[in-house]
């Protein structure tokens, strides 16, 4: 039989104990087996070292990836942003500069009589003359019909008109302005940049052409006049037009009827004050022509301000020589202006300055009151 462990076939070859018995002489001692070194290579060795990894080593920064695109895209804004700053500061186009205001141009013309000043009642005298079917106060200042236009709506040109409405009634039939009181309700109406042209005007009137208070306002020397009626009778229109893409222009052009009396204790008497005592207890009419130019820009519309571009002023009666430039000082009833008349004006005359304006009241202009008071 076979030993055991030998395998059915019995040992190869035939041999008993097959091929182990030529290893049976090899023996390995216990310290041979913990002297020996063992070692695997790895698999880069395996494969030679003209072998190219399949995998490339990534680096820390672009393990990042995201971080990365983030910090670029904040560079970038950055510099974008320097770069328009840059462009901004030193781009060749200059900015446009905001339009000031302009100066008020005014002209101031008295109108002398051409007989003496008739004298009544208030209102006989406002029956008889051609105020008689004039409106009362502000009922005749009235906005016309509005039409838009190119660049400004209906209601951007509403404001404009109501701005240079309450400035016709403030600057010529408030009781205050016209007898010499605060002209502050007036001063709030009007653009900041002509503020200081304004109060220049007020506290030193010259008949220069800027710089007369009547240019701005209707006003009576309270030393000399008083109102003897305070409904002053008004006539008149506004209009309205664009001036550009960004302003709007307002005309007024109004004539308004005061009746006046001399104030109590007044002297009447010397250069510019007429010829002849007024006439005891009766009043007389002071007739007022305006024209006056507004300019509303945007921002003046949304401030509820406006420019007085240009103001003519006519008034009358008054001598030649009243100099109506810090207010106006009517002849009253009874008086007239004597040789105080409208000359002539010779524009060959170099050697001398023209004298100032001056115009005739015509008789048209005056009342004939049925009762005339003496």
């Amino acid at each position: 039989m076979t030993g055991p462990g030998d395998p059915p076939e019995g040992t190869p070859n035939g041999a008993p104990g097959g091929g182990e018995d030529e290893y049976r002489s090899v023996v390995f001692d216990e310290s041979f087996v913990r002297a020996a070194r063992l070692q695997e290579f790895s698999a880069d060795e395996r494969l030679g070292e003209h072998h190219s990894p399949a995998v490339k080593t990534r680096h820390a920064w672009m393990r990042l990836g995201g971080s990365r695109q983030a910090v670029l895209l904040v560079l970038l804004i950055v510099l974008a942003f320097g770069t328009a700053v840059y462009m901004g500061i030193r781009h060749p186009y200059k900015t446009p500069e905001t339009v000031r205001a302009q100066p008020l141009r005014s002209a101031v013309v008295p109108l002398a009589p051409s007989g003496e000043v008739p004298g009544a009642t208030p209102a006989d005298l406002f029956a008889h003359s051609p105020a008689a079917h004039y409106r009362i106060g502000a009922a005749g200042v009235n906005l016309p019909a509005v039409l838009r236009t190119e660049h400004f709506s209906d209601g951007q040109i509403v404001s404009a008109l109501t701005v240079a409405k309450d400035y016709v009634v403030r600057s010529s039939l408030d009781p205050r302005t016209l007898t010499g009181g605060s002209v502050r309700p007036v001063r709030l109406l009007l653009d900041t940049g002509q503020l200081d042209q304004f109060d220049r005007s007020l506290a030193r009137p010259d008949d220069n052409g800027h710089d007369a208070a009547t240019g701005w306002l209707v006003r009576f020397d309270p030393r000399q006049t008083r109102l003897a009626d305070r409904n002053v009778r008004v006539n008149g229109t506004l209009a309205a037009s664009e001036l550009s893409p960004d302003a709007l222009e307002v005309t007024a052009d109004y004539t308004f009827v005061y009746a006046v009396r001399p104030a109590p204790g007044a002297p009447h008497t010397g250069p510019g004050q007429g010829i002849g005592k007024p006439t005891p207890g009766a009043a007389s009419l002071v007739t007022v022509r305006r024209e006056v130019h507004f300019r509303l820009s945007r921002e003046n519309l949304n401030d509820h301000r406006l420019e007085v571009v240009q103001s003519s002023l006519q008034a009358g009666p008054l001598t030649c020589s009243s100099r109506p430039a810090d207010a106006l000082r009517p002849l009253f009833a009874g008086q007239h202006a004597g040789q105080d008349r409208p000359t002539g004006t010779d524009p060959y005359a170099r050697d001398r300055a023209n004298p100032s304006l001056c115009g005739e009241l015509a008789p048209a202009a005056q009342p004939k009151p049925s009762r005339p008071l003496r």
